[in-house]
C-alpha cells in the first residue's frame, strides 16, 4: 500500500477525526463519536443498501442513525493507512474491520476507504464512507434465512 502508515505523533487534524472515529466506534461509544462532527456535520455513504439511508446529517441525526451499532457489530479497526494530502483538513484512509455480528455471531470483515473533512477546529463535516454493504448483511443474516436478492437490507440504528 501507498501512503503513510498510522502514525499517531504527526496526524493532520483530519486524520486525528478518522482514527478518533475508528477509536469510538469500536468501543461502542456513540455519544463520544457523534461530538467528533460539526453541528452540521454529514456521513455519506456512497454504497448503502435498502434500509441505510445515502447521507445522515446532524448530531441527532447522527446519533439515532448509530444508536443501535454497539448491539450490533463488535469490530476492531485494524491496518490503518493515511494517504498523503496537502490540505490538514483532508484525511484519506484505508483501514479494515474485523470482529462479529452480535445478533447472528457470524464473523464481520470489511475493507474500508473514507475521505473526511474537518472544519478550522478539526470537527467533521463531511465523512464519505465506502464499504460493501453486502458484507455487513450476509454477516447480519442467519444461516437458517433463505437469501432473498430482492430483500437485500441491513439496519444498525433507529
Amino acid at each position: 500500500m501507498t501512503g503513510k502508515e498510522d502514525d499517531t505523533t504527526r496526524r493532520t487534524p483530519a486524520q486525528h477525526a478518522v482514527a478518533e472515529h475508528l477509536r469510538l466506534t469500536a468501543a461502542g461509544l456513540v455519544d463520544e463519536w457523534v461530538k467528533l462532527f460539526a453541528p452540521d456535520g454529514v456521513i455519506e455513504f456512497p454504497y448503502a443498501p435498502a434500509g441505510v439511508p445515502r447521507q445522515v446529517k446532524g448530531h441527532d441525526a447522527l446519533l439515532a442513525h448509530m444508536s443501535n451499532f454497539p448491539e450490533t457489530f463488535d469490530v476492531e479497526f485494524i491496518d490503518l493507512v493515511f494517504h498523503e494530502t496537502v490540505d490538514p483538513n483532508l484525511a484519506i484512509a484505508e483501514f479494515r474491520s474485523t470482529g462479529t455480528a452480535l445478533p447472528t455471531g457470524k464473523p464481520y470483515e470489511q475493507e474500508c476507504i473514507s475521505v473526511v473533512r474537518t472544519d478550522e477546529n478539526g470537527l467533521i463535516t463531511h465523512y464519505l464512507d465506502y464499504w460493501n454493504p453486502l458484507l455487513a448483511i450476509e454477516a447480519l443474516t442467519p444461516d437458517d434465512v433463505p437469501s432473498d436478492p430482492d430483500d437485500l437490507s441491513v439496519t444498525f440504528g433507529s
